[in-house]
């Protein structure tokens, strides 16, 4: 079997935007409305979506687990907010192809994503469940249209020899 490994990256605006886009919501940096006490930090975060449908949020408990992408999916029609709640994330990405059989191995990122920081993932972006950053579980708030799991979301097992070492010594 031919061992994969990949170095784990700093969460910019220049390395993430070909995916999406992320804001911290627990410090935020950007334009509020009021001051102290009351502070309302506006439209920090937007996902696209072609679909009138609702806008459902659910929790994803993420356990350690082996440090290896050995899974994938994307979803062709909408965007997706992930957002750890009480832990940091690995989260790994590819750009969009126009074939499911077309996963760009070789492009695939891992993004170090810090407890209380909203990402989006652009439609089409190949990603499966993060993993945790360290031995605790995490809580990840997923926010995606009602249903998309079932109705918009290809999901490919990669075969072992495709599979992915993510090198946690690069954290």
């Amino acid at each position: 079997m031919r061992k994969n490994y990949i170095k784990i990256e700093k969460l910019t605006l220049a390395a993430y935007s070909q995916f999406g886009s992320f804001s911290n919501l627990i410090n935020p940096n950007t334009e509020k409305i009021g001051a102290s006490p009351v502070e309302f930090f506006r439209d920090q975060l937007q996902t696209p979506t072609t679909s009138n449908q609702n806008w459902s949020y659910s929790c994803c408990k993420v356990e350690k687990r082996p440090l290896v992408i050995d899974t994938l999916e994307f979803h062709s029609y909408t965007g997706e907010i992930v957002l750890p709640l009480d832990n940091d994330i690995l989260l790994q990405v590819a750009p969009a192809t126009a074939n499911i059989s077309d996963i760009p191995l070789e492009k695939i990122r891992v993004f170090f994503i810090p407890k209380g920081t909203s990402v989006s993932i652009k439609p089409g972006v190949w990603h499966w469940a993060p993993f945790t950053a360290n031995d605790k579980p995490v809580n990840i708030l997923i926010n995606l249209p009602e249903r998309t799991y079932a109705n918009d979301c290809k999901v490919v097992q990669l075969d072992q020899e495709d599979q992915i070492s993510i090198d946690i010594k690069s954290l």
